[in-house]
């Protein structure tokens, strides 16, 4: 009987550690040529609400921004996680452009302003401090952001962030965000400067190649730029903007709050639908802020699914409740 019993055991282990190789193996996934090296595969911690219609999710390791986005019409995740700028994620700008290529600021990226990314920094993911459901149709996440052109360096700030459904529509999900900036008065930085601020900052597969402009009414103006950086730029008249792919699934950005000219445009040829691919198209909202050192700046945006048609029905009705809405911005 010992002997049997010992024989199972030898068994279970070997199986064990079977398991646990294969499984090593799949989360050691090669990331593909000019994403960031420390990018896992797709979601390595995700948080997800699904309506049977729509799936988004959050990951903890990727700085709580939106890194899943699936529906009944495109099963697949669109989102582009190639590395800690892509994503769906917030992106905000303050003060002078600075040179700190001395403290080991990226070449690629000087001179550059305070630029806190969801994401994280051009080498590193941000840190995540709070990372729940606040209910069964919610994710709530808060964020401590990286600089964006340095390695491993977070900012003095605080991102929230609140995801879930529009009322009455299963098929869009609305989204609020909030920056608390805690940097020191005359810091380097210096005083609040009229800034740009992507609200959001959109990155999808590359297969969602079509952009087009919402101009209401089931209307719609075809957007063309060449590969980027740099942006092509655009301004929608009903702030919503949208990228299909060829089979005519598409995903639409509504974000009221926009005042500027929007970023848009591909990176990279082919047509992948890889989330984790180099290549990828981008979407970009742009609000112009006075973003000081203890500034608190809010605003919320809408991210609608489906066919041409279907989303236009549903920016309309949007437009109709929503046209008016605008950022707020406070200082401490």
């Amino acid at each position: 009987m010992n002997h049997v019993l010992s024989s199972r055991l030898l068994r279970l282990i070997a199986l064990a550690v079977t398991i646990i190789t294969v499984t090593q193996a799949a989360d050691t996934e090669k990331v593909p040529a000019g994403a960031t090296p420390n990018i896992g595969p797709r979601g390595e911690d995700l948080l997800t609400i699904d309506n049977g219609q729509v799936k988004v999710g959050i990951d903890r390791a990727k700085g709580a921004a939106i890194t899943w986005l699936s529906w009944a019409g495109y099963p697949k995740n669109m989102v582009n996680l190639a590395d800690p700028g892509r994503l769906i994620q917030q992106s905000y700008y303050a003060g002078l452009r600075l040179d700190r290529t001395a403290d080991g600021q990226s070449k690629s990226w000087s001179p550059w302003s305070w630029n806190p990314i969801q994401g994280g920094g051009v080498s590193s993911w941000a840190r995540v401090t709070v990372f729940k459901h606040l209910d069964p149709h919610t994710l709530y996440g808060e964020t401590i952001p990286k600089l964006w052109d340095m390695p491993n360096e977070e900012a003095a700030a605080l991102m929230r962030q609140w995801t879930g459904f529009e009322p009455g529509m299963a098929d869009v999900v609305v989204v609020r965000c909030e920056l608390e900036a805690k940097r020191t008065p005359g810091d380097r930085w210096g005083p609040a400067r009229l800034s740009p601020q992507e609200i959001p900052a959109c990155y999808f597969t590359r297969n969602f190649s079509a952009v087009k402009s919402y101009l209401g009414e089931g209307q719609w103006r075809d957007e063309t730029q060449p590969l980027g950086p740099p942006w092509g730029r655009a301004k929608p008249p009903r702030n919503a903007m949208a990228c299909f792919t060829p089979d005519g699934q598409g995903v639409a950005i509504f974000s009221p709050t926009a005042t500027q000219n929007w970023n848009f445009g591909p990176h990279g040829r082919g047509a992948s639908d890889d989330p984790v691919a180099a290549p990828c198209m981008h979407v970009a909202p742009i609000d112009r802020v006075l973003l000081g050192p203890t500034s608190t700046y809010r605003y919320r945006y809408w991210l609608v699914v489906g066919t041409q048609a279907h989303i236009a029905t549903r920016l309309d009705a949007l437009w109709k409740q929503y046209a008016t809405e605008r950022a707020e911005l406070s200082n401490r």
